[in-house]
């Protein structure tokens, strides 16, 4: 193959001309399409309350404006530790922020906190606890399917508590997972943390400490373990919660103790 049989063979190739006659029809041109696509319909509606649900799970559902506000506590508290992906967790850097957000709101009169959880980081939970029984606004806690583990003290932190009846809630001594206990400084560490949870449980229901810990080392209630598993009415037969119930029931209690308060206010101001 000589040289200019390869110059050739990469000649551009000519495109064809087209020639239009005078008296032809021009076609009408497309215009481009304004409907918006899928993909922006989707942004559009994803208004911030809906984007709060999928982000936090943490709004205000019903379009009416409500001086209620309810708080999810579900799956596992995740505290300093960050839980594996696959474990549905409520993180307290979550909860803190709107408990201050919900104390500082002159338009939110009350707090519902419902609880479905396994427990968790027990200081996360204390921390929890702790904001709850510390806030001006009249407090209503609901256990509905489990309140176990270091829920139970975010359960009574309350103005008052409801349980489901078939709800259940796990009272056993506090444990690492995993990890030998091998100083006594750990085992002592461990103590004074339970002593913190017996504590504020005792001081803020109407169990005795000697039933708490009865309940915690009672064996026998627990496959391979120690603790007790209470259900529905046994958790307020024991003291622990107020009385079995429902939504309805806790929305009511909540409207009651809200009025009282701006009773109490209002004849304060006179």
């Amino acid at each position: 193959m000589s040289s200019s049989d390869i110059t050739s063979s990469f000649e551009p190739i000519q495109q064809p001309t087209t020639t239009t006659t005078p008296n032809a029809p021009s076609l009408p041109q497309k215009e481009p399409s304004k409907e918006p696509s899928r993909g922006n319909i989707v942004r559009r509606s994803m208004n911030p309350e809906l984007q709060n649900i999928k982000e936090l799970g943490q709004t205000t559902v019903p379009t009416n404006k409500s001086d209620i506000h309810c708080l999810q506590i579900v799956g596992q508290i995740e505290g300093h530790l960050v839980m594996p992906p696959q474990n549905k967790t409520t993180k307290y850097e979550h909860i803190i922020p709107q408990l201050v957000a919900i104390e500082q709101d002159p338009n939110i009169k009350g707090l519902l906190v419902v609880l479905n959880t396994v427990g968790g980081d027990v200081e996360a939970g204390l921390a929890i606890a702790e904001m709850l029984i510390s806030m001006s606004k009249p407090v209503v806690s609901l256990v509905l399917g489990g309140g176990h583990s270091i829920g139970v003290p975010i359960s009574v932190a309350a103005d008052y508590s409801y349980i489901a009846e078939t709800a259940t809630m796990t009272i056993h001594p506090i444990r690492l997972t995993g990890m030998v206990i091998g100083v006594p400084q750990t085992y002592e560490y461990l103590d004074k943390m339970q002593d913190r949870v017996i504590r504020f449980v005792t001081e803020h229901t109407n169990i005795t400490e000697e039933k708490l810990r009865h309940l915690m080392f009672q064996t026998g209630e627990l496959a391979r373990d120690i603790g007790t598993v209470l259900v529905g009415k046994d958790a307020v037969e024991v003291g622990l919660i107020n009385e079995v119930g429902g939504l309805a029931d806790a929305v009511k209690r909540l409207r009651s103790l809200i009025n009282e308060r701006d009773n109490s206010t209002s004849g304060r101001l006179h």
